[in-house]
């Protein structure tokens, strides 16, 4: 490449340079950007340096250069080191995001920092070691069923689970599912797809990462009507971990202290009536299936079921269920 060419390149490396190798710990000196300059084959004096710092400073282009002395030191960066560390922490915990991935994703976000404090990002990944998802085609599933949603169009696919060799096994003995999809939910770490089965004119969920051979079809989508009439926070909430159950109305009666959790489940729109000085009841609508038991049962005995009966039929045989396990 040319000197010329390269000279005019000069800036560029300059605010490369001061970003990996400084931050509010760390800083660069003259002579550094000198030598590293000379491996671009730039040849840099001082003087054109300070001019070329001043440029880039806040009286300039903008970035928060500070000098003390003979060091030069970028202050601040359009992402802090705590927001670089809040995105790390979420692709972390997320099943959806295999490990290669996480790793993938994780190198790309410690350039939004120096490369000290990027050092200490990565180190995190292997301490943290959370379970992954298996299944890296799962990227190309959810690009498949935006486009399908894009363009209005109905899909097919095939839904599998693993047996206990980690091995695929399609369920309902390899059925293709049409499905008109409308929306991709978020939920417990994973994503769903919401979208209209015709066979049973409902709209149901289906985990993205346990879909296979999705192929987007020319039929336009239907079931507009139910999914324009469709509350989408209240159907995440009262669906527990995406499980399938009857809908019922539910009241609940809960210890005082445990109105945080009821409203960080349910959201703050749902109303506490108080029962005694020491308890509160709620009603809701719900989808009862066994990770609602579950989740109940965390609570233990400051969390009772009033009602209807046959729920509370149902979370008796659940726990019955669970005892026989530790009956000696």
């Amino acid at each position: 490449m040319p000197r010329s060419y390269n000279q005019k390149l000069k800036l560029l490396y300059l605010r490369d340079f001061l970003l990996k190798n400084s931050d509010e710990d760390h800083a660069v000196t003259i002579q550094d950007m000198i030598e590293m300059l000379a491996e671009h084959e730039i040849k840099a004096e001082r003087k054109s340096l300070y001019d070329d710092l001043r440029t880039l400073g806040p009286d300039g282009y903008g970035m928060d250069i500070v000098q003390s002395g003979k060091y030069y030191k970028v202050v601040s960066r359009d992402f802090e080191l705590q927001e670089v560390k809040l995105l790390v922490d979420m692709v972390q915990s997320s099943n959806f995001i295999t490990s290669r991935k996480t790793s993938s994703l994780i190198a790309k976000l410690e350039t939004l920092c120096s490369r000290f404090q990027g050092a200490g990002l990565q180190r995190a990944v292997y301490v943290r070691n959370r379970v992954k998802n298996m299944d890296e085609s799962v990227y190309l599933n959810v690009d498949t069923v935006s486009e399908a949603i894009s363009g209005d169009r109905q899909i097919s696919f095939q839904y599998f689970s693993y047996n206990i060799a980690k091995e695929r096994v399609l369920r309902h003995g390899g059925r293709v599912h049409t499905v008109s999809p409308f929306a991709l939910i978020w939920v417990d770490q994973n994503y769903y797809l919401l979208g209209w089965y015709s066979e049973t004119g409902e709209l149901r969920h289906y985990r993205v990462d346990r879909m296979t051979r999705i192929q987007v079809l020319k039929k336009r989508r239907e079931g507009r009507e139910a999914f324009a009439a469709t509350d989408m926070a209240t159907y995440t909430n009262r669906v527990f971990s995406m499980f399938t159950g009857e809908p019922t109305r539910v009241r609940l009666r809960f210890a005082g202290r445990l109105a945080d959790p009821v409203l960080d489940r349910f959201g703050t729109d749902v109303i506490l009536v108080p029962d005694d000085e020491e308890h509160f009841t709620v009603t809701l609508d719900l989808v009862v299936s066994p990770q609602f038991y579950a989740w109940l049962t965390a609570f233990g005995e400051d969390a009772e079921i009033l009602g209807p009966a046959a729920v509370r039929e149902g979370y008796r045989r659940h726990l019955a269920g669970v005892l026989r396990h530790y009956d000696d």
